[in-house]
């Protein structure tokens, strides 16, 4: 099952995080499809393609809980 969710980067205790697209067997930080956007939760900075999200969604993706709630802030899910 392909998963829409976030994978960590950025420095010890300042995390930064990309919103992929990855198979739901792959690591947390592995091996991804597609990077649809990134999140920084120090900044609060939000940026999502809503295009490919839309199109990954409606391909059959499942969002993770945390990265739903990020695609409502953004205005991609109703």
């Amino acid at each position: 099952m392909v998963k829409i969710r976030l994978t960590r980067t950025g420095k010890t205790h300042s995390a930064c995080y990309r919103i992929v697209v990855a198979d739901q067997r792959s690591p947390r930080d592995g091996r991804f499809i597609e990077e649809i956007g990134f999140y920084n939760p120090n900044s609060k900075e939000l940026k999502v393609n809503e295009e490919a999200a839309k199109r990954w969604l409606a391909n059959g993706a499942q969002p993770s809980d945390t990265t739903k709630a990020l695609l409502k802030k953004a205005g991609v899910i109703a």
